[in-house]
């Protein structure tokens, strides 16, 4: 197995650095276009009882000179050697030392903000990193020094797993320390209709940039790669022997090919594979790792793939270098045809979901019975998570936020 070249896979508390935070992001256009008939319940009680929105990222550099100390930032306590982060760096620097991340993140906001007003709803919306500028620890305050108290956070990580959900949530605990900030956070939402129409949509052009070779691809679904002992404690309960971190991989890619099938009248082969393997060499991770899936299938005679980036909400580094650029190189030398899908990205159909599982949450804190639309099988993501899903395996008794008391 491939073992990558990312080492990100598991940051560990970080300690940031201090620099001076962004602006806070507050809604774009003119809210006086909200018509006056609106009610007041359209005027900002549909999200009652919360009074922002914090969109919650992982970061990333803005520069070249940005690139180290994020990499420090990211890898603190673990013990990587310089020398590794540098190659890791080089990553970056292939893109001008610059994250997709942020630029995406910002988009998101303004495509949030838009479909917020669309339905006459006034929120102010802020975003805050565990990695880089703007850093959480500095939106927090801000948002209690602008009178909110109330806050839901949409975190920019679909499925649950230590590093994409309880990791999260720790360094949200961190950052309010010390503010009278509550915050809640929408559930997890891989399965939710919205988020796989998305990867529908996205598959479906990367299948016509292939032309006639569309009718013999193969659909490789690509998350990232984790430690088998994470996955297996991963996510609400009831779940298979793999976790349910793999188990919502699954189903979105099924739904995915059964929803292409059906648009395009034939049936595709699929398979779902694993990106930025980092940690020790005989740490079992998740497998097949996409290059050595991309040899396998040419070797079997394969002739075309498109890969969906089903495990990532934009275009950061595992994505635009581990799969526009590795996985890209390991398809020319195999003799494959290869497109990429894009992410969720701003696709409209995410944004509307994202707003809904605002909706959603708000109304379960009203103690309403909102419909929580999932497709599949798997169960539907927790408000608030218990001690035993998706534990911290390093520090098991650490605090973390939306957690049930129970």
């Amino acid at each position: 197995m491939s073992k990558g070249n990312n080492p990100l896979a598991l940051p560990q508390d970080p300690q940031p650095r201090t620099f001076s935070s962004y602006a806070k992001i507050t809604p774009v256009g003119d809210l006086s276009a909200i018509p006056d008939d609106a009610s007041a319940n359209q005027l900002g009680h549909a999200l009652a009882p919360y009074d922002a929105v914090l969109l919650v990222s992982f970061g990333g550099p803005e520069g070249p000179e940005d690139v180290m100390p994020f990499l420090e930032n990211v890898t603190r306590g673990r013990g990587i050697p310089t020398e590794r982060l540098a190659e890791v760096g080089r990553h970056y620097l292939l893109f001008g030392g610059r994250s997709p991340i942020n630029d995406q993140c910002r988009r998101l906001l303004a495509a949030l903000t838009n479909e917020l007003r669309r339905r006459g709803i006034q929120m102010p919306l802020y975003w805050g990193n565990r990695n880089w500028n703007p850093y959480l620890s500095d939106e927090l305050p801000a948002i209690e020094r602008d009178g909110h108290r109330r806050v839901l956070a949409i975190v920019t990580s679909a499925y649950p797993s230590y590093s994409s959900c309880r990791q999260y949530r720790e360094n949200l605990f961190d950052a309010a320390q010390g503010t009278q900030i509550h915050i809640d956070r929408i559930r997890h939402y891989a399965n939710h209709p919205g988020f796989v129409e998305a990867s529908v949509d996205a598959t479906l052009k990367a299948l016509e940039t292939l032309g006639e070779r569309a009718d013999d691809a193969r659909l490789v679904f690509v998350t990232h790669s984790i430690p088998t002992a994470m996955a297996e404690s991963a996510g609400p309960p009831p779940r298979s022997r793999t976790g349910a971190y793999v188990d919502w991989h699954e189903v979105v890619a099924a739904e995915v090919t059964d929803r292409i099938a059906q648009q395009r009248g034939r049936a595709y082969a699929s398979d779902l594979v694993y990106c930025s393997r980092s940690g020790p060499a005989g740490q079992p991770w998740l497998e097949p790792d996409v290059n050595d899936h991309l040899r396998d299938l040419a070797a079997r005679g394969v002739p075309a793939v498109v890969l969906v980036p089903i495990g990532f909400v934009s275009d950061h580094m595992e994505v635009v270098f581990d799969l526009d650029t590795e996985a890209a190189a390991t398809a020319e030398e195999c003799d494959i045809a290869f497109a990429r899908a894009a992410t969720a990205g701003d696709h409209p159909a995410f944004v509307s979901a994202l707003v809904d599982l605002m909706l959603e949450r708000a109304a379960a804190a009203r103690e309403e019975e909102p419909d929580k639309p999932v497709v599949g099988s798997v169960t539907t993501g927790w408000y608030e998570c218990r001690m035993d899903c998706c534990p911290n395996l390093r520090e098991p008794g650490r605090a973390a936020l939306c957690q049930a008391a129970h």
